[in-house]
């Protein structure tokens, strides 16, 4: 083993498994890197992180994370330019929502030194896995869960940082029909739908197979208390265009505040797009689709960057939008997109070289 200048142990691979992988034809998040980074919280105070070769991990069957669910994510890509570098798009975001998300479910925060200098070691080290195909990235996850053992319904005592990482190609590929969901709610406030708490996630999975059931390949939330307005798509913040204004909701108890949603506002007022950030009722989308004035509704998160929807059900009734030649999904999706990829100028600074 060694340690380099930031204090990380490493132990690398014996052999690489890259060979292995088929770069042309990768699936989102099923193929992974050699190595991982995982640090430790025990006896009150982080541990010195290590890098180590990916394996799996060997849990008590109390610890606490089976059992009450003390887990936070975040999402981050790699990107590999033309001349071989490799960027982060805005890391700090991430650092300081995974700490923000961290408190609420009652997880110690996370020195900001071991997330972004653990993170900037690991992804030089797994340069190589960074792919080049077009509209692929080394997706990152990185995770804190609840490690310590114990039935007692209180925070754990111990817990395992994590970092891996996921040659990936698209997320989604073509646009989504969606349902309004009026039923089930994803957030609630007071709750901790502003947090990437891992629950969140989970609660979504059955309201969504219901509406794959009838058709449909994603859910639009609403409201908890009234279900009269929109919220999320899936698991992605969402926008709508009612004639040439881009609306979004505001962040809040049930709503994450998305690094993309953040990366869109900002570069659609860059290119004088009018941006509202405000409720915007179901009625009102319903009302724009049968006046012709509702032109566009997308999402927007890391994993697809934007994914544009082609229509949305709501109360028995199928609604399509315009399939629009120069949209701002993809107008928006593209200067995203080259700024992460170092194709554009960055005049906002969030890009951020790794090696």
């Amino acid at each position: 083993m060694e340690t380099n200048v930031t204090n990380i142990i490493i132990e690398k691979v014996k052999k690489s498994r890259i060979s292995e992988v088929d770069f042309s034809n990768l699936p989102f998040g099923k193929v992974h890197s050699d190595h991982m980074l995982v640090c430790d919280f025990r006896d009150g105070a982080w541990q010195t992180p290590r890098i180590v070769p990916y394996q799996g991990i060997t849990l008590d069957p109390s610890a606490k994370i089976f059992h009450y669910g003390q887990s936070v994510f975040e999402g981050m890509k790699a990107y590999k330019d033309a001349q071989g570098k490799v960027w982060l798009f805005r890391p700090e975001e991430n650092q300081k929502r995974l700490n923000i998300s961290s408190k609420r479910i009652s997880i110690p925060e996370l020195p900001r030194e071991i997330f972004m200098d653990g993170l900037k070691t690991l992804i030089q080290l797994e340069k190589d896995w960074v792919p080049t195909t077009p509209g692929s990235s080394l997706y990152i996850r990185p995770f804190i869960f609840a490690s310590g053992a114990g039935l007692h319904a209180s925070p754990a005592d111990q817990y395992k940082f994590f970092i891996v990482c996921a040659p990936s190609g698209p997320y989604f590929s073509g646009k989504v029909k969606v349902l309004i969901e009026e039923k089930y709610s994803r957030a609630a406030n007071g709750g901790v739908g502003f947090a990437k708490a891992g629950g969140n996630y989970a609660g979504q999975f059955y309201p969504t197979q219901l509406a794959i059931q009838k058709g449909y390949q994603q859910v639009v939330w609403t409201d908890d208390n009234t279900h009269e307005y929109i919220e999320e798509a899936g698991a992605m913040n969402i926008f709508v265009r009612i004639n040439d204004t881009l609306l979004t909701s505001p962040v809040s108890d049930r709503i994450l505040d998305g690094v993309t949603r953040k990366s869109v506002i900002d570069i659609a007022r860059s290119e004088g797009i009018s941006v509202e950030v405000r409720k915007v009722r179901v009625e009102e989308l319903v009302s724009a689709s049968k006046s012709g004035t509702l032109k566009e509704m997308f999402g927007a998160g890391t994993a697809a960057v934007i994914s544009p929807i082609s229509g949305f059900g709501f109360r028995g009734t199928d609604y399509t939008l315009p399939d629009l030649e120069d949209s701002y999904a993809s107008r928006l999706k593209k200067r995203i997109t080259d700024i992460q990829y170092n194709k554009a100028e960055d005049p906002f600074g969030w890009r951020f070289e790794v090696v």
